[in-house]
């Protein structure tokens, strides 16, 4: 990415180098995939969504294996959803339904930002 361009996103964005994320993101997404753990192996949901899950994939938050743990251990009556863009092939091989929604109008391109508690 051009340094114009990066300079542009810094105060709006976090930017590290691939798969080198910012401790406290690690320490967050580990927490996360331990509460993820117990709520598909616990009997308290029926429906666990891993809200962008494949983008943390994609920048190396996470890894597909541990992804795919939960993938396996999760109990039979629990539904998982991953959501995100750029869903690697391991996991689409391994998914039951796999949807690729495209944008037709958005709010955003009119320069409506990212709202707390629905888009962020």
């Amino acid at each position: 990415m051009p340094e114009e361009e990066l300079a542009k996103w810094r105060k709006k964005a976090v930017i590290f180098p691939p798969g080198r994320p910012p401790r406290e993101y690690v320490e967050l997404i580990a927490r996360g995939m331990q509460r993820a753990r117990e709520a598909l192996t616990g009997d308290d949901y029926d429906l666990v969504i891993l809200d962008e899950i494949n983008v943390a994939l994609s920048f190396e938050l996470v890894a597909w294996s541990e992804v795919e743990e939960l993938i396996n251990i999760k109990a039979p009556g629990v539904e998982l959803v991953l959501t995100g863009r750029g869903a690697p092939p391991e996991l689409i091989e391994k998914a039951d339904l796999v949807t690729e929604m495209r944008e037709i109008k958005h709010y955003y391109t009119q320069g409506v930002m990212a709202r707390r508690g629905i888009e962020n």
